[in-house]
C-alpha cells in the first residue's frame, strides 16, 4: 500500500467514524460503543461464551460437588442455580450509550427503556431456557440501584425496568430473582454479598457477566464493603490468574470495551 493509498483509508476511516458519532462524542470514545453495535465479531464472541456454556451445563448438573463460587461448600444437596450480570451479558446498552446525551445516569437509562427495547445478547435467551428445561434456577445481579425516582412511589423503580429487560430479552422471569444494588441491608455495588445471599440456597454452578466484579471480590478502585483496599491494575490481573481454572469453566465473561469498574483502574 502506498502512503497516499494509506492517507486516503485513515481519511475514510476518520469521515466513517464522525458521521456514525453522536454529537459531543469524539470518534475515539465511541470505537469500543461502535464495535459493539456493528462487528460481527462482537456476536461471535457472544456465541461463543453461551454456547461454550451450554456444552458444558449437563457435567455441572450431574457433579453434585462442583460449584462456580469459591468458598462455597456443602453443596451436594443444594438445587443448581445461575448467576448472570444483566447490562451487556443478558442485554446490550450499545444503542443506548450511542443516543444518550452525557453524563449517563440511570434516569436517562430508565426513561430510554420506556420508549425503546434493548436487544439481547445474542445466544442468552436459546441458553438460559435450555438451563431452565434442566431444572436450573436462574438470578440476575445487577448494580443497577435500588432508589426512588421524583414522581414516582415505587421504592424501587429500576427492578420493574430490569425485569422487563430480560423479559424483552426473551426469558422470563420475576422480581424476586432480580437483585440490585442497596435493594437490602449490605447489598452494595461489591456483589459478593448477593452471589453469597444465593449460595445459601442453591449451588452455583455458573457465572456471567462482563465485568470482574461479576467474578471476583474487590475489583473496584473505588472500594464498597466488606472491599477496604482499592483494587490496581496489577491487582485486577493478579486476580485473574489466581481464579485461571474457572475462565470458560463456570465462568463465562462477555465483551464489553464501553464502560466498566476498569475504566476507573489507574
Amino acid at each position: 500500500m502506498t502512503i497516499r493509498s494509506l492517507f486516503v483509508l485513515v481519511s475514510v476511516v476518520a469521515i466513517v467514524a464522525c458521521s456514525d458519532s453522536p454529537s459531543g462524542h469524539s470518534p475515539d470514545q465511541d470505537l469500543g460503543l461502535l464495535w459493539v453495535k456493528h462487528a460481527a465479531e462482537y456476536e461471535a464472541l457472544s456465541r461463543q461464551a453461551y454456547h461454550s456454556a451450554e456444552r458444558a451445563l449437563p457435567g455441572f448438573i450431574a457433579n453434585k460437588t462442583w460449584t462456580a463460587l469459591p468458598g462455597q461448600v456443602n453443596v451436594e444437596n443444594l438445587p443448581p442455580a445461575i448467576i448472570f450480570d444483566v447490562d451487556e451479558t443478558v442485554v446490550s446498552g450499545a444503542d443506548f450509550q450511542l443516543t444518550v446525551e452525557r453524563p449517563v445516569t440511570q434516569v436517562k437509562l430508565n426513561n430510554w427503556n420506556s420508549s425503546a427495547t434493548p436487544l439481547e445478547t445474542t445466544g442468552f435467551t436459546r441458553f438460559a431456557n435450555t438451563a431452565r428445561s434442566a431444572s436450573v434456577e436462574m438470578f440476575f445481579v445487577t448494580n443497577r440501584p435500588c432508589e426512588k425516582i421524583d414522581g414516582d412511589d415505587d421504592p424501587c423503580p429500576y427492578k420493574t425496568t430490569v425485569l422487563n429487560d430480560v423479559r424483552e430479552a426473551g426469558f422470563e422471569t420475576d422480581l424476586d430473582h432480580v437483585m440490585l444494588a442497596n435493594e437490602k441491608p449490605g447489598w452494595t455495588k461489591e456483589k459478593s454479598f448477593r452471589r453469597e445471599h444465593i449460595a445459601h440456597t442453591h449451588r452455583i454452578i455458573m457465572l456471567f457477566g462482563d465485568d470482574l466484579s461479576d467474578f471476583i471480590p474487590c475489583m473496584r478502585a473505588t472500594p464498597a464493603i466488606p472491599c477496604d483496599v482499592a483494587a490496581t491494575a496489577e491487582s485486577r490481573r493478579d486476580k485473574v490468574t489466581r481464579y485461571a481454572g474457572y475462565w470458560g469453566n463456570g465462568w463465562y465473561i462477555l465483551p464489553n470495551p464501553m464502560h466498566g469498574s476498569w475504566m476507573s483502574i489507574r
